[in-house]
């Protein structure tokens, strides 16, 4: 199984911290969060990895792993960063991690072994992380709506209440080439402006809309988003009340 850190951004709502160094390199108890995916990935499974980069590509490059470079990472959204990887996506089964979260490798190993050829994983817990993070959960909140199959029926929206957020998305996706064949065909339909403002869950939403099938898997264990300096105290104390445990301590 391969794995994709998409890092290509540079996380300005971290303010000084990513002044020298792109968001995947900012410390979260003393490691990289780039390290802290790094060990997950390794032990849920994954064998060959590589990251997309672009802000700082250089320190990227200089942490031993194979790098693709998004040339537009400052004109592109997320999708735009998963097509520097076209040719890996293309050719096998790859997971696919945002730079800015931390999750356990057992999270890792059930997306990797799930039915069907795209998944994601969720926070089915979501609104005890959401409410340390924000004032009111729902300003930064998505919809999330699950078919009763379990398979995705709804995402990315703005939610009108608690209710219409059944997960929350983390960040973590496993794509086989077949599904990707069909996230090449959706943007086929679209203007190149279009690709380029395409965020992820856009992206999910429309092949959900073009009849695609996308699995979901809980997450049952902690995890992390690192959007700001709160978000690192947050880190923080999970990881100082062992909800969080950095893997790549194991062998």
């Amino acid at each position: 199984m391969r794995g994709i850190i998409l890092a290509a951004g540079r996380g300005s709502r971290l303010w000084e911290l990513t002044e020298d160094r792109p968001k995947c390199l900012v410390p979260l108890a003393g490691r990289p969060l780039l390290a802290w995916q790094r060990a997950a990935l390794t032990e849920g499974g994954v064998t060959d990895l590589a990251v997309v980069a672009g802000y700082r590509a250089d320190m990227v490059a200089a942490q031993g792993l194979r790098v693709f470079i998004a040339t537009r990472w400052s004109q592109t959204n997320m999708v735009g960063s998963l097509l520097a990887a076209a040719s890996w996506l293309s050719a096998e089964p790859c997971i696919v991690s945002y730079a800015d979260i931390v999750y356990s490798d057992a999270t890792v190993r059930r997306l990797a072994a799930a039915d069907g050829e795209l998944a994601i994983a969720y926070d089915l817990d979501w609104l005890e992380l959401w409410n340390r993070r924000f004032a009111d959960p729902l300003d930064d909140a998505e919809t999330f709506r699950m078919c009763s199959d379990g398979t995705l029926r709804e995402i990315g929206k703005r939610p009108r209440t608690v209710a219409e957020v059944e997960g929350q998305y983390m960040g973590l996706l496993r794509f086989t080439p077949t599904a990707w064949t069909a996230v090449e065909k959706v943007l086929t339909g679209l203007t190149g402006r279009q690709v380029d403002e395409l965020d992820m869950t856009g992206l999910l939403q429309a092949l959900i809309d073009a009849g695609e099938v996308i699995g979901t898997v809980p997450c049952h264990s902690a995890w992390a988003e690192v959007d700001s300096v709160s978000d690192l105290a947050i880190g923080e104390d999970l990881i100082r009340r062992h909800r969080l445990v950095y893997h790549g301590n194991r062998r």
